[in-house]
């Protein structure tokens, strides 16, 4: 099995988020899919079989289970299928567990059409108030997948040295942190994000694509606007032009392939 890194989010190495990409005539056994992904040890590795012309179903693994949505997974996936020259046209077709996705080229950028995900007002919860060290907190949300958390400043943001036990002991796939760039980074930055998910071994996350499903809508109603820039702070940091459209997001970025080879045994 050939697999690719692929950095989404950036257009440098080293940057970004890396995912495994592999392209494959059968899906592997559930089993081996999520041995290959651990050993790899990406937040993502995506596995991608043609269905038809321009269509093709993947899925995505992180290294402890299946994923229900991968952002830089599939912006990943489309980056090389565009690069290998699997596909032509300038729009690739998805079918996953998160429903039907589109991906569509414009030269060296790539834009993901993604569900849009309303997360509601929450309170903080002890757990989380203490992974956080009680740091300043502006406003909490959630939905059964992640907790949303607002805080004060950018500054704040990139601070924060949380005790992912603790994060991994709370009853939810991930955690991302928020705040508004109220003039402390470039201006053309709306808002910026960070996203930890070790229950599902991710410490950090580089940049997060589903997350941005739901930081999206969350900052169009603060900032009364559909179309943003984010930025996600983490170490590789990464860079993603947002928008809402309806119950949609779409995710406009790039990415960058930086290594690839092939799995020489399996057990």
């Amino acid at each position: 099995m050939h697999i690719w890194q692929v950095n989404a989010f950036t257009n440098e190495p080293f940057k970004g988020n890396p995912a495994g990409v592999c392209i494959v005539s059968e899906f592997p056994s559930d089993d081996l899919a999520q041995k290959i992904a651990a050993e790899v040890n990406y937040s993502e590795t995506t596995y991608l079989k043609k269905l038809s012309t321009n269509h093709y179903h993947i899925r995505w693994f992180s290294p402890k289970d299946e994923c229900g949505l991968c952002g830089h997974a599939t912006l990943a996936a489309a980056h090389l299928l565009w690069e290998q020259e699997h596909v032509k046209d300038d729009i690739i077709t998805f079918e996953s567990m998160g429903g039907p996705l589109t991906a569509q080229r414009n030269g060296s950028w790539i834009t993901l059409n993604f569900p849009s995900f309303i997360i509601e007002p929450a309170p903080m919860p002890e757990l989380l108030n203490k992974a956080f060290g009680f740091v300043p907190v502006t406003s909490v949300y959630k939905d059964d997948v992640m907790y949303v958390v607002v805080l004060p400043s950018v500054q704040a943001v990139r601070n924060l040295t949380p005790n992912l036990a603790k994060i991994a002991e709370l009853p939810c796939r991930s955690v991302t942190v928020t705040a508004l760039n109220d003039g402390e980074i470039d201006p053309n930055i709306d808002f910026v994000s960070r996203y930890f998910a070790p229950k599902v071994g991710i410490p950090e996350d580089p940049v997060c694509g589903s997350a941005h499903c739901r930081l999206t809508p969350l900052w169009a109603e603060k900032l009364n606007k559909t179309s943003m820039n984010a930025l996600q702070v983490s170490d590789r940091t990464g860079f993603i032009k947002v928008t809402l459209e309806k119950n949609r997001v779409t995710l406009t970025a790039q990415a960058i392939t930086v290594m690839e080879g092939n799995l020489l045994a399996a057990a």
